[in-house]
Formats: structure tokens, C-alpha cells, sequence
């Protein structure tokens, strides 16, 4: 998992102000009623007994720590505020957090207080100071360019097997807090590209790969386990080791399909290696659960969610993600190809990088670069052999 820094400076002054509210609430406790007699009685028996002398060592140990800036600085290094550090946020709050796919300030802090306030079972004033805090220790806000730049470079690149389809992709592959969505008619090769894609990922560095695990989201049951093999044994790996490597699970429902992100979440969590988030396809159930113009916009806005749930996840664990999605003809397109991809423009906004693929001559598959923040529209021939993704046959 990528740790986000967090401002020591921000972490001190939440929780002196923390203790401070602490203090007062437990001084008006003792100053009403009797317990003011007992707190009298506790401190004499303190200063008459050996503990009073106890606590003067204390007291001069808290001091000589005090003076000691050093001893101070060394301390703050190792600050890990945890969601428990939270106001608010008991051992409870924190549990249905976790189940939430919710592990980090970070998390917290990009949240509204209405969706910290039903992931947590807590209220909304009560959430409302758990975002603040959070966001305080975050330190959340504008960086210069340069600063930017210079955080860019945690970001790596998996090749995709053909060094033409690399190339239109930017020269190195599919990148890594960025969604890289392909289109096109059955049989045009997404799904090839995506089994290329979880084998690729275990590879060295060197060679393309990003040394990790992948998972593989099917939900259209296209997964093979027998063409990963084939696909590993043709680049002269394990294929029992490169098998074991890819986690796969098949969704049934877009509700299943949403879950399924929290669990990517749980397992970088759990010390996971997961490098390549794959689903194929994107938008196949929500195709089919939500059908009619009378459901459309419910279908968009659960999308929508859906899309930006993917896109805070690759951002918060450095992941690359590569979805397949379906097409339909426009009826309205007289001229040229009329294949439209599903999804409309929900889609086309959250994907990074849009491909649009589909067959060629001579077994060929032509990709073509429809959007792209920094990369000017393109095509690239590949092939689909037993390797997997390649330039030539």
C-alpha cells in the first residue's frame, strides 16, 4: 500500500486540542459534587507515600524530555496516526470503516459527512469534525507543479506485450492511477489483452512488468484459466506460479461488482502485492439490470459512483486498471462505423485512456486511441497469438 505523508505539525495540534477538551471535561467532573474532597485525599497520599516520589521522577523525566528537542523531533518521525486517532471514531466506528473499504486518513478525508456519517454508524455533526481532523492532518490542499511532477514518478507502467500498442499508450504500456478502458465488437481481443495484461504485471521491472499480483473481476465468465497458462508458458514462465498470482472472482450482479472493489481495498491492506485491477467487462450488468429510458439515469449515477470508486482506488494504492466495456450500433449513424461504446459519456469522462478496438486484416486487431489527457489520437496494428498480445504472428 502507498502511505500518504501526513503533516506532524497538523497530527500535534489535533491531538493538543484533543487533550485539552479532554482535561476541561474531567476538571468540571471533578469540581462538582464530592469528588473534589476525593481528588484532596488521592494527592495527599501521594506526596506522604513512596509514589509521590515516583511521580516527582516522572515529573522531572516529562521535563528533561521536554528540553530535549531532539528526543521530540525523533518521536514525531515515527508518528502513524491510525482511523482510531479520529475524534469520534471508536474501536466500532473504525470496524464498519474497515468492512467499508475505508483503511486510511486519506480515506476519511475525500468522504462527505453524510457517507462517513452511514459508513460508521455515527451522526453527522460527529463525522463532520472526523473529516476536518482528518483533512488537518493530511495537510489537503494545492502543491506547486514541480512538486506535482516530482509525485508523478511513483507512477509505473505495465507493458501490454506489443511494443506498437505500448507505444500508443505513451511508449511504456498501461499506467498505473489511471483507468485504460477498451472497446470494440465481441471477438475484437479485450479480453485477450486483459489475460496478456494479469500475466504481464508478474514480470520483472525490467522487462515491463511491475513484479505484483493482479485481479481479475469477471463478469461475463470469460475467464480461462487454460489461456493464461498458455500465455505464460509462451513468455517461458511458471504457469502453476503465474495462475497462483491472479485473484479472480466472478460477479453476478452490479451490487457484487461494486462489493468487489471494497475487497481489493482489504487485501492491499493485508499485505497483498496487487499491482493490475482488470474487469471484463465494465458495464455488462449494469447493461442488463437497468434497461429502458425509464432507468437510465438510475444506471448513469450508480455508474457513476461506480467509476469513481475505481478511480480513488487506483489513486490510493498506485494501481493500474484496464476495463473492457460492450458496444451497441447507432442506429442514427448513416456514414462510417456506427459502433458506439456503452455507457455514454459517464464513461468517456472517468476512463483516462480510451481504446477502440477492432478486427483487422489478415488476423490483424486495430487499436485506436479515442481519448487521452497527453497523447494525441493514434492507431496501432497487433496480434492475438498463443503468446498472448504481440506485434508480429
Amino acid at each position: 500500500m502507498v502511505e500518504k505523508k501526513v503533516d506532524k505539525r497538523k497530527v500535534k495540534e489535533v491531538k493538543s486540542k484533543a487533550k485539552t477538551k479532554k482535561v476541561k471535561e474531567d476538571k468540571e467532573v471533578v469540581e462538582t459534587g464530592d469528588e473534589d474532597v476525593k481528588e484532596e485525599e488521592v494527592i495527599e497520599g501521594r506526596d506522604e507515600g513512596d509514589g509521590g516520589d515516583e511521580g516527582d521522577e516522572g515529573v522531572e523525566g516529562a521535563e528533561s524530555v521536554e528540553e530535549g528537542d531532539g528526543a521530540e523531533e525523533g518521536a514525531e518521525e515515527d508518528v502513524v496516526m491510525q482511523l482510531s486517532d479520529l475524534p469520534g471514531v471508536g474501536p466500532a466506528a473504525v470496524e464498519k470503516l474497515e468492512a467499508a473499504g475505508i483503511f486510511d486518513l486519506m480515506g476519511v478525508a475525500v468522504m462527505s459527512p453524510k457517507g462517513l456519517g452511514d459508513a460508521a454508524g455515527m451522526g453527522e455533526s460527529a463525522a463532520r469534525k472526523a473529516i476536518q481532523a482528518a483533512r488537518q492532518m493530511m495537510d489537503l490542499g494545492f502543491q506547486d507543479g514541480l512538486e506535482f511532477a516530482e509525485k508523478r514518478k511513483e507512477i509505473f507502467n505495465i507493458t501490454t506485450g506489443s511494443k506498437e500498442l505500448d507505444g500508443l499508450l505513451g511508449g511504456k504500456g498501461i499506467e498505473t492511477k489511471a483507468i485504460t478502458e477498451a472497446f470494440g465488437a465481441y471477438g475484437s481481443g479485450k479480453t485477450q489483452l486483459g489475460l496478456s495484461l494479469a500475466v504481464n504485471t508478474q514480470l520483472p521491472l525490467e522487462q515491463g512488468g511491475a513484479e505484483g499480483k493482479a485481479v481479475y473481476i469477471d463478469t461475463e465468465g470469460t475467464f480461462r484459466p487454460d489461456r493464461v497458462k498458455e500465455i505464460a508458458e509462451g513468455k517461458g514462465l511458471n504457469a502453476d506460479g503465474v495462475l497462483k498470482n491472479i485473484l479472480v472472482a466472478r460477479a453476478f450482479n452490479s451490487d457484487h461488482q461494486i462489493l468487489l472493489i471494497d475487497k481489493v481495498g482489504e487485501l492491499v491492506k493485508n499485505g497483498e502485492p496487487i499491482r493490475m485491477v482488470i474487469i471484463d467487462s465494465l458495464t455488462a450488468h449494469f447493461r442488463a439490470e437497468f434497461s429502458g429510458r425509464g432507468q437510465l439515469a438510475d444506471r448513469q449515477q450508480k455508474l457513476n459512483r461506480y467509476l469513481h470508486n475505481l478511480m480513488k482506488m487506483g489513486e490510493q494504492f498506485n494501481l493500474a486498471i484496464y476495463v473492457t466495456n460492450q458496444v451497441m450500433a447507432n442506429p442514427a449513424m448513416m456514414f462510417g462505423d456506427p459502433t458506439t461504446a456503452i455507457g455514454g459519456n459517464i464513461v468517456g469522462h472517468a476512463s483516462t485512456y480510451r481504446m477502440y478496438i477492432r478486427r483487422g486484416k489478415k488476423g490483424s486487431r486495430v487499436a485506436k486511441l479515442i481519448d487521452s489527457p497527453n497523447l494525441p489520437d493514434n492507431e496501432c496494428l497487433f496480434f492475438i497469438t498463443e503468446k498472448g498480445v504481440v506485434d508480429e504472428e
